[in-house]
C-alpha cells in the first residue's frame, strides 16, 4: 500500500488512516481532510487501483465542495482497494465499516464501486451513512440522480456565460454510469441532445441523437454501451476528437490533461466526476475559450442531497436545495471569474478557501 506523503497544508488533512485485514485481504484508506464546519461527508470509492494521493485529492475536493455549498460538513473520502465485482464485496465493506466506526468525524456515502446497498451494510455495522435506500428512510443518490440533476442546473446557470444554449446543445458524456446517465437525462429535459457516450468498452457516436433510455437499458443488461444498435462504434477515447457543445466527464480523475485538452472540441465542460481535469489542462481550456465549471461546483448535487438526508429531510427538499445552491454557486463563481479575468477553477477555489478559513477561525487554536 502506498505510504502517505506530505500533502499537508493549513487546511488539512486532519487524519489519514490505513486499514488492513490480512484474512480477507481488505486494504483501505480514509482521509478526513477538514471538519471545521462539521463532520466530514465523502464517499467510499471501491477500485483495485485506488491510491492515497487519489483519496486525499478527493477528500480535499469534498472540503471545497461542502464549503461552497454552505453545508454543515467538512470534507473526507475513503477508498477500498478491491474490485467492486468481487464475490466477497459485502464482507469487505462490512469489515471496512467496522474499522472506521471510531472515526466519528467521517460520514460515509456512495461513490464509484459502492451504492445504496453498500451504504445499508455500512449503516448496519456502525449506524451512520448517507445515500441509503428508501426502505431505510434514505434518499438513494444514484437512483434519484441527485448529482446529475445538479449538473443540469449548473448548465442552466453557466449557459449565460458562454456561447451555449442548452436547448439544442449537443452533449458528450464520458463515463455512462449513474452520474453520466442522469446528467444526460436531465440535460435532455432542457432540450439538449446526447450525441456522444463513452464508457470502458468504447464510444457510441450518433450526430442525430442517442436514445438515452435504450442506452441505459443496454448498459444495465450487458454492462456495455457498444451493443447499442445505432450510430458509430469507436474506441473509448474517441470522444476527445468528436465535436460537441457540452462535455460531461463523469468517470475517473485526470481524464482531461495537457495531452488531450488541446484536442477537446466543445464550448462548455460540466465536471460530473471528481477532479477529472488537471490543473494544466484547466489553463489550456481557459486559454482556448472553453468554459470549464470545476467539479466542486458542478457536481455538488450528490453531497447536498446527502446532507439533507442526514438531517432527516425529504427528496423534495433535497432537490430544492440542489437547485438553489448549485445555481447560486455557479453564478457567483462565474461572475467572479469574469470580473477578475480568472479561470473558473481559480475563482471557485478562492471562494471555497475563504469559507473554510472563516469556519476554521471559530475553532479552538490549541
Amino acid at each position: 500500500m502506498q505510504i502517505f506523503h506530505d500533502f499537508t497544508d493549513e487546511y488539512g488533512p486532519e487524519k489519514v488512516v490505513y486499514i488492513y485485514e490480512p484474512r480477507s485481504g481488505l486494504k483501505g484508506i480514509v482521509v478526513i481532510d477538514n471538519v471545521s464546519a462539521g463532520p466530514a461527508i465523502g464517499g467510499i470509492r471501491m477500485a483495485p487501483d485506488v491510491t492515497t494521493e487519489e483519496v486525499f485529492r478527493l477528500a480535499r475536493a469534498m472540503t471545497w465542495k461542502n464549503a461552497l455549498a454552505g453545508l454543515r460538513h467538512g470534507g473526507g473520502k475513503a477508498g477500498i482497494l478491491a474490485d467492486p465485482k468481487a464475490p466477497n464485496k459485502e464482507t469487505l465493506i462490512r469489515q471496512f465499516a467496522r474499522a472506521i466506526e471510531a472515526l466519528h468525524g467521517y460520514i460515509p456515502g456512495p461513490d464509484m464501486g459502492t451504492d445504496e446497498t453498500a451504504m445499508g451494510w455500512v449503516r448496519d455495522e456502525i449506524g451512520r451513512s448517507i445515500g441509503l435506500s428508501k426502505v431505510l428512510g434514505g434518499i438513494p443518490l444514484d437512483q434519484v440522480g441527485a448529482t446529475g440533476y445538479g449538473i443540469a442546473i449548473c448548465g442552466e446557470a453557466a449557459q449565460g456565460f458562454c456561447d451555449v444554449d442548452l436547448d439544442g446543445a449537443r452533449v458528450s458524456v464520458q463515463g455512462f454510469g449513474n452520474v453520466g446517465q442522469h446528467a444526460a437525462r436531465f440535460l435532455q429535459e432542457r432540450g439538449s441532445i446526447l450525441t456522444i457516450a463513452s464508457d470502458l468498452d468504447g464510444t457510441v457516436y450518433d450526430p442525430n441523437g442517442i436514445d438515452i433510455e435504450r442506452l441505459v437499458e443496454i448498459k444495465r443488461e450487458t454492462g456495455k454501451i457498444t451493443p447499442y444498435e445505432k450510430g458509430q462504434k469507436l474506441n473509448r477515447d474517441a470522444f476527445v476528437d468528436l465535436d460537441c457543445d457540452i462535455f460531461v466527464p463523469a468517470a475517473r480523475p485526470d481524464v482531461i490533461d495537457e495531452t488531450n485538452a488541446p484536442r477537446l472540441s466543445c464550448k462548455m465542460i460540466l465536471q460530473g466526476a471528481n477532479i477529472p481535469v488537471t490543473a494544466k489542462a484547466e489553463r489550456i481550456l481557459h486559454d482556448r475559450g472553453i468554459l470549464s465549471v470545476p467539479d466542486f461546483v458542478a457536481n455538488a448535487g450528490g453531497v447536498i442531497c446527502g446532507s439533507v438526508e442526514y438531517s432527516g429531510g425529504t427528496q423534495k427538499q433535497a432537490f430544492e436545495a440542489i437547485e438553489e445552491k448549485v445555481r447560486e454557486n455557479t453564478t457567483a463563481v462565474l461572475k467572479e471569474a469574469k470580473a477578475h479575468s480568472q479561470m473558473p477553477a481559480e475563482a471557485a477555489l478562492a471562494l471555497a478557501k475563504q469559507r473554510v478559513s472563516e469556519a476554521m477561525a471559530y475553532r479552538r487554536s490549541s
